[in-house]
């Protein structure tokens, strides 16, 4: 089903602990929820099981890419939204599949990430609104957020940057106009 915006109402998670459970997406601008292909083929890049793993989702959204990590076995995950509506939603969905351990956060991702410890995650999950220019400058944050051996992922509307210093490429693709591409932070 899609909305009269195009975007559909609802995502479902592909795997793990929820597969097949649904999350609502709510009509709002720039809210675009990473494609199931997509999602599929990250998490077929980090190994399917999360265990243990702390997971950021910075720009949350509809939640499918921190619900997915934490449905894998991910020990926490936060999800940072600053729309209350999507927060409120957030809310419920995590409620509804009783995922005590997944954290929301009603903040502004930049700002959010630029006070958060360093070395605080293992994945760092950056998807922002595309049109909002906001990926170089979550980079930058995320960049120090990830302990070593730790990844972030990025996806956009445009090419992917090279990494940035102490990161190589993990692994890169396209879906039609996603860029979608994840960085390993090296051993220091």
């Amino acid at each position: 089903m899609a909305a009269a915006s195009g975007r559909p109402n609802e995502v479902r998670l592909i795997g793990g602990r929820w597969k097949r459970s649904k999350l609502p997406v709510i009509d709002r601008p720039g809210l675009r929820p990473t494609p199931d292909r997509v999602r599929e083929t990250l998490f077929n890049w980090l190994g399917q099981d999360l265990t243990g793993w702390r997971c950021l989702d910075a720009f949350a959204g509809s939640g499918a890419l921190g619900f997915e990590a934490a449905s894998r076995g991910a020990a926490e995950v936060t999800l940072i939204e600053r729309d209350a509506g999507l927060v409120r939603q957030l809310e419920a969905t995590r409620q509804r599949l009783g995922a005590d351990y997944v954290r929301i956060e009603a903040a502004d991702a930049l700002a959010w990430m630029a006070r958060c410890a360093a070395g605080r995650f293992d994945l760092v999950l950056l998807d922002p609104p595309f049109e909002a220019a906001l990926l170089q400058p979550a980079l930058t944050l995320a960049h120090r957020l990830v302990a070593d051996g730790g990844f972030v992922y990025l996806e956009s509307g445009q090419p992917l940057p090279d990494p940035q210093p102490g990161f190589s490429l993990y692994r890169s693709g396209r879906a039609g106009a996603v860029h979608h591409g994840l960085w390993q932070r090296g051993y220091t």
